[in-house]
């Protein structure tokens, strides 16, 4: 079997792996959360941990969200699906309430927008899910949030969903710069960008006119369009007149089995000049004593009269 259709089965057999997100997730009562959230038992199971779905476009199905009030008062909640994304601290968070959806929290549609659970009892809240025709194949994650209206506490469950299609993973470096400090120190600066259509992690590599940068962390899962700012110094550097800084991604796909597929690397380079002043010094001492002696010697002819000429 051609390498490029085993690549491509690998890659339509990968799911989304497990994601930890900012929002807290189906956690138990407490202080800051006094109510628990889970998804309801029907026919996609019971004590499902998160919602999983595989759906064509134009697709539908029905499901639901368990409320459960522990208290001796009547909770009062907000209800609203969000589509997800990588925050700046690397981790997975779900959009603000007042952020317009556009994929997952886009196609929820939930039966209530606010509920009121009694103290002590639960409450289901049924959703759909509704595909639009046009809707891209590749993979998807989003979330349906509880909070008390106005309330800083969110709960919520996560939402992977795998459109279907063909599923083609790719990353790409944006922006790389180099720059040198001087000290042999250099900094490269880069932005990866999940090109895709598939949840990636980026395996980085980075080096400086053949000096390699110390050992980089991989990069967070970054989902179909997010980007991720790089800087990475590099120590050792030589000035050579130009630096060349070279930066290799491995994207990373992860699947449903935590399974790590490491698929066809990327590069990009980039460059900057660096004038390696200890042979240019003697150089420019040179030159300005020349300059000197030339001036001190055009001053000197300028003062010295001249000769009366005998007629």
């Amino acid at each position: 079997m051609p390498p490029a259709t085993i690549a491509r089965r690998l890659v339509a057999s990968a799911l989304l792996a497990a994601l930890g997100l900012a929002v807290p997730w189906a956690t138990p009562a407490s202080a800051d959360t006094p109510w628990t959230v889970r998804t309801a038992a029907n026919d996609f199971g019971s004590d499902r941990p998160n919602y999983r779905y595989t759906l064509d476009p134009g697709g539908r199905l029905t499901d639901g969200l368990v409320i459960t009030n522990p208290g001796t008062a009547p909770l009062h909640l907000s209800v609203y699906a969000a589509d997800a994304f990588t925050a700046q601290d690397g981790r997975l968070d779900l959009r603000a309430q007042n952020s317009r959806p556009t994929a997952v929290g886009a196609w929820v549609h939930l039966a209530t927008a606010d509920v009121t659970v009694p103290p002590g009892e639960t409450t289901e809240v049924p959703f759909t899910l509704t595909l639009p025709q046009d809707a891209a194949p590749g993979e998807y994650l989003g979330g349906i949030v509880t909070s008390p209206p106005g309330g800083a506490e969110r709960l919520g469950i996560r939402i992977r969903l795998r459109v279907g299609g063909a599923l083609e993973p790719g990353l790409s470096v944006r922006d790389p710069q180099v720059t040198y400090a001087g000290g042999g120190d250099a900094t490269v600066t880069y932005t990866i960008h999940n090109t895709g259509n598939t949840a990636l992690t980026a395996r980085q590599t980075v080096t400086v006119s053949g000096v390699r940068a110390d050992p980089i962390g991989d990069s967070p899962q970054l989902l179909p369009g997010d980007t991720w700012k790089v800087s990475v110094p590099v120590h050792g550097v030589h000035p050579m007149l130009r630096l060349t800084g070279t930066i290799e991604l491995v994207p990373l796909l992860t699947d449903a089995a935590n399974s790590v597929a490491p698929l066809t690397a990327v590069k990009a380079t980039a460059a900057a000049w660096a004038v390696p002043w200890w042979p240019v010094l003697p150089l420019v001492a040179v030159i300005g004593v020349a300059v000197w002696t030339w001036g001190n010697k055009k001053r000197q002819a300028e003062r010295t009269p001249l000769a009366t000429l005998n007629v």
